[in-house]
């Protein structure tokens, strides 16, 4: 149950940001979530978008640098402490996160956080075991 995640190498200055999200619009992709991680030369933009082939084909035809990754998204009680749980159920059981990122559902009492692990299928292992509901491709591409 792992999702498709674009991660999109762009250096940082004026107008990068606009090209990859006008690349991405005339291709007709739609972007779910993302979040922007960057230091002072460069940024990796990371989304979430409901056609991430054609997305990763469109943004490379264009010369930008983007690769897909793999990404656990869970959905979390939109609540003070929802996502504590989570994390104590991941800290509990040693799984170690590399970078999270979360957002809400429309019209809806849930939350979507999304993690990077360095062992994916063992987080959806304990994640599972412990009755946190792991989302597929369809249900997080598709909102």
């Amino acid at each position: 149950m792992k999702v498709t995640q674009l991660s999109v190498f762009l250096e940082n200055k004026k107008g990068r940001l606009y090209d990859a999200a006008r690349v991405l619009g005339s291709a007709g992709i739609d972007i779910k979530a993302l979040t922007i991680a960057e230091s002072e030369d460069f940024g990796v933009l990371r989304m979430v978008v409901n056609k991430p082939d054609e997305a990763l084909e469109a943004l490379k035809k264009d010369g930008l640098v983007a690769s897909i990754t793999d990404i656990v998204a869970v959905e979390v009680s939109d609540q003070p402490g929802g996502l504590a749980a989570v994390l104590k159920v991941l800290n509990d059981n040693d799984i170690n996160l590399e970078y999270m990122y979360a957002f809400s559902e429309k019209n809806a009492d849930k939350a979507i956080v999304v993690f990077r692990f360095d062992d994916p299928d063992r987080a959806i292992a304990v994640l599972t075991k412990n009755s946190i509901r792991v989302l597929g491709k369809k249900e997080v591409q598709g909102l």
